[in-house]
């Protein structure tokens, strides 16, 4: 199969142009790579006005740069977003004006986290859209609560660090397990029952939590039957699901969003030590009302947490900018360099064109070339003449009277040929007359006149 694209190299000392490199390298490419799938990252997506998207395809150690035209941009154009990792189908190419090697592509779909990425958008859009995300439909969570359902699997550090919590700060809480999976094929089911069980089970809270993991670790937190069995429970709940950058849609959903297990914990958990100086004076019921004031700012601080836009991606969109900035200066100085080559080449050409020896060649030249144009303009006067001399003797011999005499007519005029007869008036028996033919001459005696017609 390489035989022939190798061939077409020519292996041999000869010496191509670069368009021919870039067009035989291109030809190579496509003829070994004619469609292929490769996985990556998107990076860089441009959208020029003329409908064709251009981007990035990268992993953890190179990158590729990829193109893919109106129409297939149009029907994948929910996939083309930086940060997405996606699988492209296509051809490998080279650009042959900038020998840039590239992919054209024809297909994309999302890959991986990309996918599951797409589904979580599209998921909390909806959700979000039902208004299942209101803030005016969560419930307060209990100040004093004395039963606590905690659902999560029985193993793992969750559970230890949530009683840990309840029994340094509130060890008179009673804490119930309602034990479930939190990861593979059967957890979304299992949540979805064990959040049923707590709800019925007239607890104060329930504190729905798992330590951290990929966006596929976490996914079933992520289900539209989970987030929904949340909505349908009359218990507060709090979502502590993963660690704190971590964010699934049963965050969204419940009452309240904690960034970790144990924060989760320490929402419900109250202080035992300040509930008894509370007891003892209006001096600690004033500082618990303070404590009470700070739980709620830090409430709202984790709500405006979630609206709050991660400053990577401020910081990734300056990069970005920085990047656009620097190729267009690069590209910049490069016109610039190439105006001033072209104004150099100018000025010599122009330096030449002054030269005396050069100008001198150029008039003898000029002067050659009149001459020959004079020589041919003459020539084809002197055709001209001749045809126009030609016609007019054509046409002169058409109304000529000796053509009309070489087809049989005479001219006949009186005997000293001063008067051509038109009419017999005047004419005299035996009078001579003379009659021009085509070839000569006839002399004639009247006998007889006859008139008439």
């Amino acid at each position: 199969m390489l035989n022939d694209p190798f061939q077409r190299l020519g292996l041999d000392r000869e010496v191509i142009t670069v368009s021919q490199l870039n067009q035989r390298a291109r030809l190579l490419l496509e003829d070994v790579f004619p469609q292929i799938w490769v996985e990556g990252e998107l990076s860089n997506v441009a959208r020029p006005a003329s409908g064709h998207v251009y981007f990035t395809l990268k992993d953890a150690k190179a990158q590729v740069r990829c193109a893919i035209f109106k129409q297939q941009a149009s029907r994948v154009r929910e996939l083309l977003r930086d940060g997405l990792l996606v699988r492209v189908r296509g051809r490998v190419s080279l650009y042959e004006g900038r020998g840039d090697y590239q992919m054209i592509l024809d297909s994309i779909e999302a890959a991986g986290d990309g996918a599951l990425r797409l589904a979580f958008e599209a998921l909390k859009a909806s959700l979000q859209a039902e208004g299942l995300f209101e803030q005016k439909i969560k419930r307060n969570l209990p100040k004093y609560p004395q039963r606590i359902a905690v659902v999560t699997s029985p193993s793992g550090a969750v559970l230890h660090d949530i009683v840990s919590v309840f029994t340094r700060r509130a060890p008179h809480v009673h804490l119930t397990l309602i034990p479930t999976a939190v990861q593979g094929r059967e957890a979304t089911a299992q949540i979805v029952r064990a959040l049923s069980l707590a709800d019925a089970g007239q607890y104060d809270a329930m504190i729905l939590a798992r330590g951290g993991g990929s966006l596929e670790d976490l996914w079933c937190f992520n289900e539209e039957a989970v987030a929904r069995a949340i909505a349908l429970c009359q218990t507060p709940i709090i979502s502590a699901i993963g660690h704190e950058t971590d964010v699934s849609i049963s965050d969204f959903v419940a009452d309240v969003r904690a960034p970790t297990p144990s924060a989760a914990a320490e929402l419900l958990a109250p202080d035992r030590a300040e509930l008894l100086l509370q007891l003892q004076g209006s001096e600690r019921r004033l500082s618990l009302r303070v404590n009470e004031t700070f739980k709620r700012k830090r409430m709202q601080l984790q709500h405006l947490r979630q609206r709050l836009r991660h400053p990577r991606e401020r910081l990734q969109q300056h990069s970005q900018r920085l990047d656009d900035l620097s190729m267009r200066m690069q590209r910049a100085m490069q016109s610039q360099l190439q105006r001033s080559q072209q104004q150099l080449t100018h000025a010599n050409l122009r330096f030449k064109a002054q030269d005396p020896h050069s100008a001198l060649i150029i008039q003898r030249q000029h002067i050659s070339d009149l001459e020959q144009r004079l020589l041919r303009a003459s020539e084809h006067a002197l055709q001209q003449a001749k045809h126009r001399l030609h016609s007019l003797m054509q046409t002169l011999h058409v109304v000529s009277p000796l053509a009309t005499l070489e087809r049989g007519y005479s001219i006949l005029s009186s005997d000293n040929e001063q008067h051509i007869i038109k009419s017999v008036q005047g004419i005299q028996p035996a009078q001579t007359l003379k009659a021009r033919l085509a070839d000569g001459y006839l002399t004639l005696h009247v006998e007889s006149i006859t008139q008439g017609s």
